[in-house]
């Protein structure tokens, strides 16, 4: 029998899984009531990855040696769905995809069980004695809900590779904490302009890292990511200091949907910063094949000085004879800086966005700001496009208290 049947049968445990009709918002609102016995979810994960390992050590092999990144993302998948929860079929596309992308690590049908076993101990060992099994049946229901998605995800996903394999063909250090990297896989990589990938190296085993995708796909089936240091140790530093051409590369399924729109019946806004180009870069070739007559394009693009604007040969390449992309350059510091102004602000300043379809990509802080001014602008949010941080959802606020 398939885990997702075994996951939603009544008679598996005092704890039933929710039918389809079965009213999520108020699981919800309990979670949420009691969420100050759980949170902050640091100690909550501590228990879980202990009552996993304790239990089945071998599954500590299937974790990279620092699990700094891996609690943060579990920390990020759980309030996302404690704020999705009352909306069914976002939650099963968003657990579509992470059962898709999963398969990667080695994930087995087994190993979501023996993560419910363990999330029951630790919720119950946080909370102490305030824990209900009205509680925690709202919990198991949410997480056997996400993991049924999850598991629909890997077995629509079996036709293709749980991984590919790639090579190295270009390293191109741009600055001392930046490299462009050129990959070439020995299957086809299927992908569209404005995805990001998961990357392995083997100097870090079982440790994967977001990268977007700079480039449209192409006849000749060359990848290239822009990749910046982000410190001693970690993937980005494996790539940009530490990796040549001839290593090679793991790439995880493609991802996102900050992509083109099949019927491009509107004019495009692309605002980008820092290795956020390499997605605005991608979405611009593709635009350049694809633009309908007499639609246009604006690319805002900020930097902190004129320096680190690291890829000014493909930005000249991709304005050369085509007047319909504007390039509005935002340095921060240096000649013709402006330090008052945002890259948000000088979106804000250039117009009327509102008949736009917009493509944020860059540092968190960029993103956030200038999709609250779009949104300000009357730019509806299903036209404004951005993916998560790092390829993981933001938390969502935090209640102040149980009341709220």
């Amino acid at each position: 029998m398939r885990l997702r049947q075994r996951l939603l049968s009544p008679g598996r445990s005092p704890s039933p899984a929710a039918g389809p009709d079965h009213d999520r918002g108020a699981d919800q609102r309990t979670i949420i009531r009691d969420l100050p016995l759980v949170t902050p979810f640091g100690d909550l994960i501590t228990y879980l990855y202990e009552a996993m390992f304790e239990q089945h050590p071998y599954l500590r092999g299937l974790f990279p040696g620092s699990m700094d990144f891996q609690r943060a993302h579990l920390e990020r998948a759980f309030w996302y769905l404690i704020e999705h929860l009352d909306r069914p079929d976002e939650v099963a596309a968003f657990c579509a995809r992470l059962g898709r992308d999963h398969r990667k690590l080695g994930v087995r049908p087994v190993h979501y069980e023996v993560f419910e076993r363990a999330l029951r101990e630790a919720l119950r060992r946080s909370a102490g004695e305030r824990w209900t099994a009205e509680l925690e049946q709202a919990w198991l229901r949410m997480l056997r809900f996400a993991v049924a998605a999850m598991v629909d995800g890997a077995d629509a996903a079996l036709a293709e590779p749980p991984y590919w394999n790639g090579t190295v063909t270009e390293h191109q250090r741009r600055r001392p904490d930046l490299a462009v990297l050129r990959v070439r896989t020995a299957e086809t990589y299927p992908y569209r302009a404005g995805q990001y990938a998961r990357l392995q190296s083997p100097l870090l085993p079982h440790t994967w890292r977001p990268y977007s995708l700079a480039r449209a796909p192409r006849p000749d089936g060359e990848l290239e990511f822009h990749i910046r240091g982000t410190g001693l140790g970690g993937v980005s530093d494996a790539l940009v200091a530490h990796t040549r051409v001839g290593d090679p590369l793991r790439l995880g399924p493609a991802q996102g949907s900050m992509t083109l729109d099949d019927d491009l019946g509107r004019d495009v806004l692309i605002v980008a910063g820092g290795t956020g180009w390499a997605t605005a870069k991608g979405l611009l070739e593709e635009l350049a094949e694809r633009r309908p007559r007499g639609r246009g394009a604006h690319l805002f693009l900020g930097a902190r000085t004129l320096d680190d604007l690291y890829d000014n040969a493909a930005l000249a390449e991709l304005g050369n004879g085509r007047p319909w992309l504007r390039v509005v350059p935002v340095i921060a510091e240096g000649p013709g800086g402006a330090e008052e102004v945002s890259v948000a602000d000088a979106v804000a300043r250039h117009g009327d966005w509102s008949g736009h379809v917009a493509y944020v990509s860059g540092p968190p802080a960029m993103v956030t700001a200038t999709v609250r001014s779009l949104t300000a602008m009357n730019l509806p949010a299903d036209r404004i496009r951005h993916d998560p941080v790092g390829g993981a959802v933001p938390p969502p606020p935090r209640p102040a208290s149980a009341d709220q």
